[in-house]
């Protein structure tokens, strides 16, 4: 599924296309995603202009003067700029034209995205009101993360991937992020330190941000708005690695399954 990083890897790919950009039409090909496709949006949007391209957590805000596009790629998809000539592909389920002979173009081969209308506030739509902090921001820190966690029998990994705490950090990232801290991904939430927990927020912070400069992690299909493939995943040191040496301290990872998810750990480096 892409996470923060390679959703925020597709915002900054085709924002500058697209942004000042009017929408010439929209097609919708199959609106049968995980939530039908607004049947709103192909009368709504044409003759619209495209003022930001914003994310949240892991949603994408497309934003006009008079309503917002809000766009999930869910398991598999991806957003890809293409000539508004491209034939679309078997699994190519939108396509939202410009002026400027481009067209922004939904892939989504398990239809497990959606791509909705809204006219209201979309920090207010049900889909995005109670997403926690955004772990990029200013006013994400190690002090955020130790009072939320007060109390919480939960595993710590479980704790940050939940998105009423911190938006955005999936699977991946939570499992690179605990070994930098060098916390175990199994240790409850309400028994970790103030000061371990600074040193998590840094790790959150640093790993999504390096993810984020090498495009993304390209494990099953990701691609950026521009078809290419993201290559953090050459930089992973957990992820997917059961039983190969720690490349700290050559312990083998082990691989366990949590919360039906994989969890990658070193059992040395991480306590």
């Amino acid at each position: 599924m892409p996470e923060l990083p390679e959703v925020e890897t597709t915002r900054r790919g085709i924002a500058p296309t697209i942004v000042g950009e009017t929408v010439r039409r929209v097609i919708v090909r199959n609106r049968h995603l995980r939530h039908p496709v607004s049947a709103s949006l192909a009368r709504q949007l044409p003759g619209k202009c495209i003022n930001a391209v914003k994310r949240r957590g892991k949603y994408l805000l497309l934003e006009t003067g008079d309503g917002t596009v809000i766009v999930h790629l869910g398991m598999s998809g991806s957003l890809r700029i293409v000539a508004d000539t491209a034939p679309p592909g078997k699994h190519d389920h939108v396509d939202i034209e410009f002026n400027n002979g481009h067209c922004l173009r939904l892939h989504d081969p398990r239809r497990f995205g959606l791509l909705l209308w809204t006219c209201a506030d979309p920090l207010r739509h049900p889909l995005l009101r109670d997403i926690g902090m955004e772990p990029l921001t200013d006013g994400f820190s190690g002090d955020l993360l130790y009072e939320k966690s007060r109390g919480r029998r939960v595993a710590v990994k479980q704790f940050i991937m939940n998105a009423n705490i911190l938006a955005g950090v999936g699977n991946i990232y939570a499992n690179e992020a605990l070994f930098a801290a060098g916390i175990h991904p199994l240790r409850p939430a309400g028994r970790i330190s103030r000061q371990r927990y600074h040193r998590l927020a840094h790790s959150i912070r640093q790993v999504l941000t390096a993810a984020i400069e090498q495009g993304g992690t390209t494990l099953r299909d990701f691609v950026n708005g521009e078809g290419k493939p993201g290559y953090f995943r050459q930089h992973l040191h957990v992820y997917d690695k059961g039983g190969l040496p720690c490349l700290d301290c050559s312990t083998p990872i082990r691989h366990i399954s949590q919360g039906q998810r994989s969890t990658y750990y070193c059992g040395r480096c991480q306590h």
